[in-house]
């Protein structure tokens, strides 16, 4: 029952949200939050569904600069409550491991916020945070992968969900590192998170449904089934078409050539590198 009420209420506070802010209700206009621009949006989860996920979060933002709460504080608060949600995931509470994930992700959201609405913004924040999505992404699946792990077949879907989480945070990483402008692509760590939430929060309702028909046991988890085989597959994908925008855009630079790792053929941006820059 526990769970089923934690899933009913993200569903009315998700409708809630949706009729605040919808038709541009956030009094942002056509202007986005500056995560969303530099992430991007995906044919998936678009700019402006993140962008009105982020505004809503602002009120919460100035409610924790008023309290004195800073940015770090709402970094490990987010690692908290990825732990909670990964041992009530482990345990097989799916509402409430849904309930503290999102948020887990609130806070992941809300601290980059509470970090601009103090000033306090700085490579080591971005590293701190890095490293907590990271970890916090880890503790969820692996709660799923405990409860799941009398089936080999989940588990490996579970498995290659973790490597395609992985894979698109390294590829963006290397991106960075070898000082490429990194592909924008699906599968995000907020889409994710999107996702994994979502299919975790209707396993209570779908579980009530098969008790009800008779379904199969494996009905009861098809919605965090769905989930994990959308990220396993899409995250993949986009990983490696990520890496291979990336190694494209280098060995272009090492032929003299410029190249937007963004385009998806890269022609349409490409110029050539004349003598005079090289010799700069």
């Amino acid at each position: 029952m526990t769970d089923l009420l934690c899933s009913v209420g993200l569903l009315i506070g998700v409708v809630m949200v949706a009729i605040a802010y919808a038709g541009g209700a956030s009094g942002g206009g056509d202007a986005r939050h500056s995560r969303v621009e530099n992430d991007g949006g995906s044919p998936w989860l678009t700019k402006r569904a993140m962008d009105r996920g982020y505004r809503a979060l602002l009120p919460l933002a100035r409610g924790c600069v008023a309290l004195g709460i800073g940015a770090s504080v709402v970094s490990f608060a987010s690692l908290a409550f990825a732990a909670a949600a990964g041992l009530a995931l482990a345990l097989g509470h799916y509402g409430v491991g849904a309930a503290l994930g999102v948020a887990s992700s609130a806070c992941d959201a809300l601290d980059g916020c509470v970090a601009r609405e103090t000033g306090t913004a700085s490579d080591a924040g971005e590293v701190l945070d890095a490293t907590i999505d990271r970890y916090a992404e880890l503790l969820f699946l692996a709660g799923i992968a405990i409860e799941q792990r009398a089936s080999a077949v989940v588990l490996g879907v579970v498995l290659t969900a973790i490597a395609g989480s992985v894979m698109v945070s390294y590829a963006t990483a290397k991106a960075e590192a070898m000082r490429v402008e990194g592909p924008r692509g699906s599968m995000r760590r907020v889409e994710r998170a999107v996702y994994l939430g979502t299919g975790a929060a209707l396993v209570p309702m779908a579980a009530l449904l098969a008790e009800r028909w008779h379904l199969p046991g494996w009905a009861a988890r098809a919605p965090i089934l769905a989930a994990l085989l959308l990220v396993a597959l899409v995250a993949n994908a986009s990983a490696v078409w990520r890496l291979r925008a990336v190694a494209r855009v280098l060995r272009a630079r090492a032929g003299g050539v410029v190249l937007d790792a963004n385009d998806a053929h890269g022609l349409s941006r490409e110029r050539h590198v004349g003598a005079g820059n090289a010799a700069e």
